[in-house]
């Protein structure tokens, strides 16, 4: 008996248990590190969500280095998670590890500027055609600053979010649509204020629905990924960006674009490639090359708006930076990337290794006539449970199915490769190599027999 999805369930739960025991078997040091991280870490991890892998327990890492790295138990892996867009142009980029070396025995923080600062400053100037530049520690502090900045340079307190999205731990975003209604996400912990009163949430590729809620001129900004990649990945349609900037200029409405993680498409982002011309730009992880540092511009118009809210408010914290903001460790690294790392010959390698991938996981899928398909931006794939590409978060949401992605991640993990848990997501970066995706693909390809039983 098949299941929409187009393999047996009971064949797959069968497979499930089995991986789990040989992935128990091979890593006594992991289960041994797990047992005494259950004494003094909550939830037995750093951080809660690290659970969310399909393991029976932690997998704990050795050491990483490019494409691959190495657990406790000694075994290696090909990393097509990278640090979900972290690490996406390898673990410990030499330039960057350098330059955090040199930067290290002059200092780690000081609260004041270094040359570093200017030289960052004027970089993602010029590759991402917004003048001013300020910093952040992640990208979810660069998305909540952003939307403060917004609010404060408008004088308007409502947001817009589609459907599906996450921008990082930004509470305003954690709003729903639930057959129809806006509804506040019940995941989002200890929140005591109610976000429908500010925030706006509609489906993305829809233009009625956007158009609707900014019509009464009350919206602050709209908060996007150019192509969405967190519910499952949702491609924009032809034109819509160009229709959804119109509309926002009619209304008011300030754009403020996240491209954390579709900065995979290219070394100016997707916005830049694809003609769209944000008043907001946020970039996190990747411009560090891992390093804890994130990045948000803005546009001249805006950055005087935003300048005169400053100097009209009254002296005091503004609640926008933390201590640590633009620390000096953080803005050698930001540095060494965009000079050295994020380089057009990276994204050429990096494309060509992501056209191969997504090519063999579609010929995988139509093998086995499953109805699943491929989606990609730029170095990022993903196979999705739907026989066409999801139009808007509802639809992605509603392709997924956690049991079958839970079998599926394990049994490329026990043979020693590694995607995204959260969804079926993979990345390449400039270090992986053919044989890496070739490899993967044999993996795959072996799990799709034992799935579909042939």
């Amino acid at each position: 008996m098949q299941d929409r999805q187009g393999v047996n369930r009971e064949r797959a739960q069968r497979i499930l248990a089995r991986e789990r025991d040989a992935f128990v078997a091979a890593r006594p040091k992991s289960q041994s590190l797990s047992t005494q991280a259950a004494q003094h870490l909550l939830f037995g991890v750093p951080l809660h969500w690290m659970n969310d892998w399909p393991t029976p327990f932690s997998l704990y890492v050795d050491a990483a280095r490019g494409a691959a790295f190495t657990d406790v138990d000694g075994h290696r892996y090909i990393d097509f998670c990278l640090g979900d867009t972290g690490a996406m142009f390898g673990h410990a980029p030499p330039a960057v590890a350098q330059a955090l070396a040199r930067q290290a025995q002059r200092g780690f923080t000081t609260m004041l500027p270094g040359a570093d600062a200017v030289a960052v400053s004027t970089a993602l100037a010029q590759r991402f055609g917004l003048p001013y530049w300020q910093f952040a520690m992640t990208a979810s502090d660069a998305n909540r600053f952003a939307l403060r900045w917004a609010r404060a340079a408008t004088g308007r307190n409502t947001i817009v979010v589609f459907n599906g999205c996450y921008h990082g731990t930004v509470d305003d975003v954690f709003v729903d649509l639930v057959d129809g209604k806006p509804t506040q996400r019940p995941s989002l912990l200890g929140q005591v204020h109610d976000l429908l009163p500010y925030t706006r949430v509609v489906e993305f590729n829809d233009l009625d629905a956007l158009e609707r809620a900014l019509a009464d001129g009350d919206v602050a900004c709209v908060l996007a990924e150019p192509a969405m990649t967190n519910v499952g990945m949702v491609l924009p349609e032809p034109d819509f960006w160009r229709d959804a900037q119109a509309l926002m200029k009619r209304y008011g409405t300030l754009l403020l674009i996240d491209e954390t993680h579709t900065i995979s498409s290219g070394p100016r982002g997707y916005a830049r490639e694809h003609g769209i011309e944000p008043d907001l730009f946020v970039l996190g992880k990747p411009v560090g090359g891992g390093v804890p540092c994130a990045v948000y511009g803005f546009s001249a118009e805006l950055a005087a708006r935003a300048q005169k809210a400053k100097l009209d408010a009254p002296p005091g914290h503004s609640g926008i930076g933390t201590t640590l903001t633009a620390n000096a460790l953080s803005m050698s690294a930001m540095r060494a990337t965009l000079d050295e790392v994020m380089t057009d010959a990276a994204y050429t390698r990096m494309f060509a290794l992501a056209e191969r991938l997504a090519q063999g996981l579609t010929a995988a899928i139509a093998r086995h006539a499953l109805p699943w398909c491929v989606t990609r931006v730029g170095a990022r794939s993903e196979f999705q449970f739907c026989a066409t590409p999801p139009r808007n978060g509802s639809e992605a949401r509603a392709a997924m199915d956690d049991e079958l992605e839970q079998v599926i991640h394990l049994y490329l993990l026990n043979r020693g490769v590694l995607i995204t848990p959260f969804h079926n997501m993979m990345l390449v970066c400039p270090d992986t190599a053919e044989a890496d995706v070739d490899g993967l693909l044999r993996a795959f390809e072996a799990c799709l027999e034992e799935l579909c039983g042939r």
